[in-house]
């Protein structure tokens, strides 16, 4: 591989990055190697570790992102149902990261910028959760760990196609609105369905 190819790539971090997102959406996390990116990317061996250090760094990198993307994707939105078919919708646009992000044994959870991308996400996620009406604390707690649940447990399905035979062609975002009607009912004139 001649040098120059190397220099080729304008943000050779980003075109790392792109080349393991794309390894993870077809094969799975567990197929990293750095050695292999530098080769699909088309720099240098040393070029992923002089980015990312190692694996872990790298999938680290790809989770911060993740979270990042994630806050950004949740922010805004109206209500509890629509945090949660953005939540789907991210993981549908997202699938790499969205494997990486929540399994923590892939990256280091102790790194700054991942733990801030984590914070912010984690404010977005709760917001949709502070206007129901829980009775405060543990229920509160509860309420957010269910409506994560859901969204979760259906991206998830969604994702991995076990869902295929029960969504068919509808628009997966609807069919999630619905489900979100089955466990959150309105409690008040004013409030979305769902909530």
């Amino acid at each position: 591989m001649s040098s120059d190819r190397t220099y080729h790539h304008g943000d050779l971090r980003r075109a790392v990055l792109a080349t393991a997102l794309d390894v993870i959406r077809t094969e799975g996390p567990a197929a990293l190697s750095l050695r292999d990116l530098a080769r699909r990317a088309g720099v240098s061996h040393a070029a992923p570790a002089h980015h990312f250090k190692d694996r872990t760094g790298l999938l680290t990198a790809i989770a911060t992102e993740g979270y990042v993307l994630f806050a950004d994707a949740l922010a805004d939105a109206p209500d509890l149902r629509e945090r949660g078919v953005r939540y789907v919708r991210f993981a549908a646009e997202h699938p790499a990261h969205f494997q990486v992000m929540f399994q923590p044994e892939l990256h280091r959870i102790d790194d700054p910028d991942l733990i801030a991308a984590k914070v912010r996400a984690t404010v977005e996620l709760r917001a949709g959760v502070d206007g129901l009406p829980s009775g405060g604390g543990d229920d509160a707690r509860l309420t957010g760990v269910a409506a994560w649940s859901l969204a979760h447990g259906f991206a998830t399905l969604l994702l991995s196609g076990n869902l295929s035979g029960a969504v068919g062609d509808r628009d997966p975002e609807e069919v999630f609105r619905t489900l979100t009607g089955l466990f959150f009912h309105r409690t008040h004139p004013t409030d979305a369905p769902g909530e």
